[in-house]
């Protein structure tokens, strides 16, 4: 008979924190399986070789990964780079046990299909404001993204993918003039729109390369 899964909780005693819930022994037909059955917005799901981690966003992390998406963006029309967005769309591959629904991911210069879950994003972006749950740079890894930039509530910190594992790095390789220090300084903004348009002011003063 083959062994019960084992959960473990990770509890928050506010609404808006995060909630993290992880089952361990799950199988990739049965995590499949909980990825339909569970499929709704406000619910994101990463799964590692049989560990499947259950994560209900709050509110201050849904505040900074929407205040952090709108910043980049802008910064991309500004400058005039070609940016695709692909919000939390899924990312899986079976022979890999890997999936994972980043808060944000970005294609620079090109796009994918829409139905698309095997070609990785270029950028993944995932907002880290409690600590635990499943290894999100090994799922990573497996799905051969380039890069991982995670939101501490602080600060970022970058991960380029070189020869199969992850190295931190202090600039992206795809948006390389991108002034992540000045970005950080706009996430804690009340008024996320307000906050757009400061930031649009300073780059627009700054010289361009």
């Amino acid at each position: 008979m083959a062994a019960a899964a084992r959960i473990d909780i990770d509890t928050v005693p506010n609404a808006s924190a995060e909630q993290r819930f992880v089952i361990h022994g799950v199988s990739w037909e049965q995590y499949e399986t909980i990825r339909e059955v569970l499929d709704q917005p406000g619910l994101r799901m990463t799964y590692l070789e049989g560990a499947l981690e259950l994560m209900s966003p709050g509110r201050q992390h849904e505040d900074s990964k929407k205040t952090i998406a709108r910043l980049v963006e802008a910064y991309a029309l500004e400058r005039g780079i070609p940016l695709n967005g692909y919000g939390s769309t899924t990312f899986r591959r079976r022979a890999k046990e890997r999936g994972v629904e980043p808060d944000e991911c970005y294609m620079v210069g090109v796009s994918v299909d829409s139905d698309d879950q095997t070609t990785p994003p270029h950028i993944a972006l995932e907002v880290a404001i409690t600590s635990g749950g499943v290894d999100k740079l090994a799922v990573y890894s497996g799905l051969e993204v380039p890069e991982v930039w995670f939101w501490d509530g602080q600060r970022f910190r970058l991960y380029r993918l070189e020869g199969g594992s992850y190295v931190s790095t202090f600039a992206s390789v795809y948006l390389p003039d991108l002034d992540l220090n000045l970005v950080a300084s706009f996430v804690g903004a009340k008024d996320q729109t307000a906050a757009v348009r400061a930031y649009l002011e300073l780059l627009r003063k700054a010289p361009t390369v």
